[in-house]
C-alpha cells in the first residue's frame, strides 16, 4: 500500500472511482464517409463534448482508440492538442481521474492531478509515464502510473496521387478514409478506380483482407476500391486512418478516341480495365457523317516500345451486329478516319444549300 501525504495534496478526500477508457470520432467525402463509419466495424463509439471540469475535460462516453482497440501504440509522438487519460493503481477511484481527460496545450505542456505540470511534446506515452511518476514521487510512494491517448490531435497522414490538394494532412481526431480524402479536397476527375494504403505495422496490421507486409516486414500495405464504398456495398472498406498513413491515389487507366468522333477525348475505364470498341464510341458520343466506318483501326502500344501496333476495325460491322466488338486496353487509342468521298460530298452540298437560302432570302425581300 502507498503511503498519502494528505497535508500536501488534500485533493484526496475528493470521493473516488474508475478512470474513462479511450474514446474516438468518426463523422462523405461527405455521405460516404458517414456511411462507412456508420455501416462498417470501423465506426467509432460516440462521444458528447468535453465539458471543463476542474481543469481537465469530462468525456461523455468511452470508445476505443483508432484502431479499434484499446491499446494505442507505445511509439506515438505526442504533441499539441493531443488528449489523455491518467490512472494510477492506487487511485484508480479518486475522482481527480474519474471519467476525465487531459489536453496538451499549444505549448507542449499537460497538467495532471498530484504530479502538475508536465512537458509531454515529443514525448511517447512510456516517456510521459516515467516523467510523471518522477514528479508524483514526492507525494506518493513508488507511484506507477498509465497514460493513454484519447484522442490524436498530430496525426500526419500523407496523401498523394490524384486528389485536389496533395500533401500532408493534420487529423485531429479519429477520421476514416473518405473524410481524409475529403480534407485533401477530394479525389480528382481522372482518379483511378483503387486506392492503396500504406500503413507502419507500429500500428498493427490494416484490417482489410487483401492487407499483406512488405518484404521488410515493416509496413502493412492493403487496396481500397473506391466504388465499393461510394455505392455503400461494402462500407468496412472505409477503415480508421491511423497516424503516419500513407494514401495513395493512382490516375485512372485512360483510352482514345479520335478523328471522326462527335466528341474525341480520353475516357477513364472502368473498373474491370477494359472498354469495348462500342462503348468507347458511346463515349465519344458517336461517328460524324463524314466518317470511314470500315477503315477505323485500335492503335495499341507495343510492349517495351514507343511504337503502335494497328488492329484494324470495321464499326460498320460491328453496328451491324457482325464481327467482334474488341476491347480496348489502358493507353489504346481508336482512330477513325474521315472519308475523302464523304467529305467532298458533304462540302458541296453545304455550298448548295448555303447559296439556296441567300437566293430564298433574296426573293423575299425583293427590295
Amino acid at each position: 500500500m502507498k503511503t498519502l501525504f494528505l497535508l500536501a495534496m488534500p485533493v484526496l478526500c475528493l470521493p473516488l472511482s474508475s478512470w474513462a477508457q479511450q474514446r474516438v470520432t468518426s463523422a462523405d467525402m461527405r455521405a460516404a464517409g458517414a456511411a462507412g463509419a456508420a455501416g462498417g466495424p470501423q465506426a467509432g463509439a460516440g462521444k458528447t463534448g468535453p465539458a471543463k471540469m476542474g481543469g481537465a475535460e469530462k468525456s461523455g462516453s468511452a470508445a476505443t482508440s483508432p484502431s479499434g482497440s484499446s491499446a494505442v501504440s507505445s511509439d506515438y509522438v505526442l504533441g499539441p492538442a493531443d488528449l489523455l487519460t491518467m490512472s494510477e493503481a492506487d487511485l484508480e477511484d479518486s475522482a481527480a481521474f474519474t471519467d476525465k481527460t487531459f489536453r496538451i496545450d499549444n505549448s507542449g505542456d499537460v497538467s495532471f492531478p498530484l504530479a502538475g505540470r508536465v512537458h509531454a511534446a515529443g514525448l511517447t506515452t512510456v516517456q510521459l509515464e516515467a516523467a510523471v511518476n518522477q514528479q508524483m514521487a514526492g507525494i506518493l510512494k513508488n507511484p506507477h502510473v498509465v497514460i493513454n491517448v484519447a484522442e490524436f490531435h498530430s496525426q500526419p497522414i500523407s496523401v498523394l496521387g490524384a486528389v485536389n490538394s496533395p500533401g500532408i494532412v493534420q487529423v485531429a481526431g479519429a477520421k476514416n478514409l473518405f473524410e481524409v480524402l475529403s480534407l485533401a479536397g477530394g479525389l480528382r476527375p481522372d482518379s483511378g478506380n483503387s486506392i492503396r494504403i500504406t500503413r507502419n505495422t507500429k500500428w498493427g496490421a490494416i484490417p482489410l483482407p487483401d492487407a499483406q507486409l512488405d518484404s521488410t516486414g515493416q509496413f502493412s500495405m492493403a487496396t481500397v476500391k473506391v466504388k465499393a464504398i461510394m455505392s455503400g456495398t461494402e462500407p468496412g472498406q472505409n477503415i480508421i486512418v491511423m497516424p503516419e498513413d500513407q494514401i495513395t491515389v493512382p490516375k485512372g487507366d485512360i483510352v482514345y478516341a479520335i478523328g471522326a468522333v462527335t466528341k474525341p477525348g480520353g475516357f477513364l475505364l472502368g473498373e474491370n480495365g477494359a472498354l469495348s470498341t462500342l462503348q468507347v464510341l458511346s463515349l465519344a458520343e458517336g461517328l460524324t457523317k463524314t466518317s470511314a466506318k470500315n477503315k477505323a483501326k485500335i492503335l495499341r502500344v507495343v510492349p517495351g516500345s514507343v511504337s503502335r501496333t494497328e488492329i484494324p476495325v470495321n464499326i460498320k460491322d460491328l453496328m451491324a451486329g457482325k464481327g467482334e466488338d474488341l476491347a480496348l486496353r489502358a493507353d489504346d487509342i481508336l482512330f477513325v478516319p474521315t472519308s475523302g468521298a464523304k467529305s467532298t460530298g458533304y462540302h458541296t452540298l453545304d455550298a448548295i444549300v448555303a447559296a439556296s437560302g441567300s437566293a430564298i432570302v433574296a426573293i423575299s425581300r425583293p427590295y
